[in-house]
């Protein structure tokens, strides 16, 4: 059983930086391309990054271009999200998700994901 545990969340103001973590157990780590994804009160959930099973490839929305990186430490079972100069509408519950392949890609859509957190949530005061 693969199961993903996030932490890092808080409550930070415009203009800060936050890691948030994500550490997976269970099954071998590098078999899994790694995303994010957040919820918003009200809204959908959204794609913000993703990365690829070597690190060969990422992927982040538009939203999050310039501001945040998304990375993983394979030999720690962790996937890091990195975000700089946090705005009150990164305000959600961030997810990481895993998708098992074979392959050296990225995924961008939620239903592409298998596993997922239980999410932490990312508060942003203006």
């Amino acid at each position: 059983q693969v199961q993903l545990v996030e932490s890092g969340g808080g409550l930070v103001q415009t203009g800060d930086s936050l890691r948030v973590s994500c550490v997976v157990s269970g099954r071998t780590f590098n078999s899994y391309a790694m995303g994010w994804f957040r919820q918003a009160p009200g809204k959908e959930r959204e794609f913000v990054a993703a990365i690829s099973r070597s690190s060969v490839s990422t992927s982040l929305a538009d939203s999050v271009k310039g501001r945040f990186a998304i990375s993983r430490d394979n030999a720690k079972g962790t996937v890091y999200l990195q975000m700089n100069s946090l705005k009150p509408e990164d305000t959600a519950v961030y997810y990481c998700a895993a998708a098992e392949t074979l392959f050296w890609r990225v995924f961008t859509r939620s239903n592409d994901y298998a596993y997922w957190g239980q999410g932490t949530q990312v508060t942003v005061s203006s």
